[in-house]
């Protein structure tokens, strides 16, 4: 009972106060990622277009910033049982390298059909994998499992406030980094835990500036959930972006 209240328990979003601290927390871990341009792609679009290159970051992807933040945010009695997450995708690797860096168990629940290259990278960190099977509900029960025989802390992927503050430093880098007349942020959205810190920090500096949503059309949810006015999950999906096929959370939302 105490681990289903662990994954149930009442979070708080994050602002620009915890944002500001997840930067300072982990900057001696993240790399800082360029901003390009691409004369091709301005042509193309009849505009200026910048891209933050989070593909450069530790893990490959921003999701190190979030797991980084989440992680060497634990006091030393709770980070000492590890960390637990349901993940098939670039979370579980990010979380696994962050909890090596501070030297605590990560312990991964993967479903089966997960693609290869993301399972052996969670293994490369230090990992621990365990199976379930291809569901949501599988992944969640397992995880309850997994919290009740170790004790473990439950990290998200992207309902949590530590992991958006984490996720939100993209913001305070890219406006660093000066970009020149940057009115529009365009950000990829899953379970949204990206956007949600990158909108709060950038609404935050400049409010003036504008964050859209990218989704794609055989996995838009979002879209259908702010035409709804509330959380709409689909029963399935079709989109070769595998990372964008998660739903928003309560947080998020």
């Amino acid at each position: 009972m105490e681990a289903e209240s662990q994954m149930r328990e009442v979070k708080y979003a994050a602002d620009i106060s915890s944002i500001r601290e997840a930067q300072a927390r982990i900057k001696p871990f993240i790399h800082q990622t360029p901003v390009l341009s691409s004369e091709s792609l301005n042509a193309l679009a009849g505009r200026q277009l910048f891209f933050k290159c989070e593909c450069f970051q530790k893990g490959g992807a921003f999701k190190f910033r979030g797991a980084c933040n989440a992680v060497f945010s634990l006091d030393d009695d709770q980070a000492v049982k590890g960390v637990v997450t349901h993940s098939s995708g670039n979370h579980a690797a990010a979380l696994s390298l962050a909890a090596k860096l501070r030297g605590i168990p990560a312990y991964i629940v993967i479903p089966k059909n997960a693609p290869k290259c993301k399972v052996e990278n969670v293994i490369r960190y230090g990992g621990q994998v365990i199976w379930s099977e291809p569901t949501m509900q599988s992944r969640e029960s397992t995880a309850v499992k997994v919290l009740q025989e170790t004790g473990a802390v439950l990290l998200h992927p992207y309902n949590d406030r530590r992991i958006i503050s984490g996720q939100g430093t993209i913001s305070l880098e890219l406006l660093e980094q000066q970009v020149p007349q940057l009115d529009t942020i365009i950000v990829p959205i899953s379970g949204g835990g990206l956007i949600s810190g990158v909108a709060l920090a950038a609404k935050s500096i400049n409010p003036a500036i504008r964050v859209l949503a990218a989704e794609p059309e055989g996995a838009n949810d979002a879209a259908q959930s702010k035409a709804a006015g509330r959380i709409i999950t689909l029963p399935e999906t079709n989109t070769v972006a595998d990372g964008l096929r998660a739903f928003l959370g309560d947080l998020t939302w």
